[in-house]
């Protein structure tokens, strides 16, 4: 989510969550292009990626043919035909155990991946609050200006950050510096000089200190917004892409805010990195129109990651705290939304 959507003061550690556009902004403002897939890492599949669906006329998608990742997941394994499906999950007067507490009852199935946000400077947990018995931790961490990271200025901090993952005695996600090739955030290319290049010696710079330290049980997230804004070819998610070397799972952040069906927001990503490395929903969520719209957009996208076998994990956005924008989030907003993903939770797809 951009900066306009930062969570209220009490969720400072996991504020200034990404959504790929600014509240009332023109989609044509918001580079809702097609993300281009031409300019892959030398790494990435080079396959045609599949045709887009045209928002809100799109049947549900027919089973895929796509290969199965090669990469298997790193400290957080892949398995095929499972999907670890889990959230962003604050609620509004709720504790963290009480809302964990209250989807236990209403899925009958605790999160299988319990998704938090810390700031850069901020201590990264030794332990998730309320995380359920067995459930991953996906840690989202904010980035900074390059040349901050480069100078070495951070790397006694970044070290302590990692001493403190592997103190969680667990497999962990780690998300740094998610939405890069978008417009929004301190750490994104268009903030630090149209500089792609800089990201990626960032990242490699933390993967190294990471592995120094011995974090052997962090898996790493690389999480890009699914289209790039702004729109330019020096802005192309490829280029901001580590090397698969440095990542473990690829994620990628995509809601339905303009009519966007599943396969419009995330189709090329997963044509482009699916191959290599497994692919994670990082964030996503669906704006209510009235009606059946909400639920009936989780149920295409249900049939969707049934469709998309690359897809191993997928994190809702589900809240109601998040600071001046309209939007209810959570997945019980109304009774047919919780319906239709109380039935995906069901599913077998979903009980990675």
């Amino acid at each position: 989510m951009s900066p306009s959507h930062r969570a209220s003061a009490r969720l400072s550690r996991r504020g200034m969550l990404g959504l790929a556009a600014l509240a009332g902004l023109a989609a044509a403002e918001l580079g809702l292009d097609r993300l281009r897939t031409d300019d892959r890492p030398a790494e990435a599949s080079t396959g045609p990626a599949p045709p887009s669906a045209s928002a809100g006329s799109a049947p549900p998608p027919s089973p895929s043919s796509a290969p199965l990742p090669r990469g298997d997941g790193g400290p957080v394994p892949f398995i095929p035909g499972k999907a670890m499906l889990g959230a962003y999950l604050d609620l509004e007067g709720l504790s963290d155990a009480q809302s964990q507490a209250l989807r236990r009852r209403q899925l009958g199935r605790p999160e299988r991946i319990v998704h938090v946000f810390y700031d850069w400077t901020d201590d990264l947990p030794r332990a998730v609050d309320a995380r359920p018995s067995g459930a991953v931790p996906m840690v989202s961490w904010r980035g900074t200006a390059y040349d901050k990271i480069l100078d070495g200025r951070y790397d006694a901090m970044i070290a302590r950050a990692a001493r403190r993952l592997i103190a969680q005695r667990r497999p962990v996600m780690l998300r740094w510096g998610w939405e890069m090739n978008g417009g929004w955030y301190p750490w994104g290319g268009a903030k630090n000089g149209e500089n792609a290049e800089g990201f990626v010696r960032s990242w490699r710079r933390l993967h190294r200190i990471f592995a120094d330290e011995g974090a052997d049980n962090v898996a790493w997230v690389w999480s890009p917004n699914w289209n790039d804004s702004p729109d330019e070819e020096w802005n192309r998610m490829a280029h901001y892409y580590p090397g698969d070397a440095y990542v473990d799972w690829v994620g990628v952040s995509g809601y339905n805010l303009h009519h966007e069906t599943p396969a419009r927001l995330f189709d090329d990503f997963c044509a482009a990195y699916g191959p290599d490395k497994p692919v994670i929903i990082t964030e996503v969520g669906a704006v209510d129109r009235g009606g059946r719209t909400k639920a009936d957009w989780i149920t295409l996208f249900a049939q969707w990651v049934r469709a998309t076998p690359q897809v191993g994990g997928i994190t809702w956005f589900d809240t109601d705290t998040h600071y001046s924008y309209p939007e209810k989030w959570r997945i019980d907003s109304d009774e047919a939304s919780l319906a239709a993903y109380r039935a995906m939770a069901d599913d077998p797809r979903f009980a990675g």
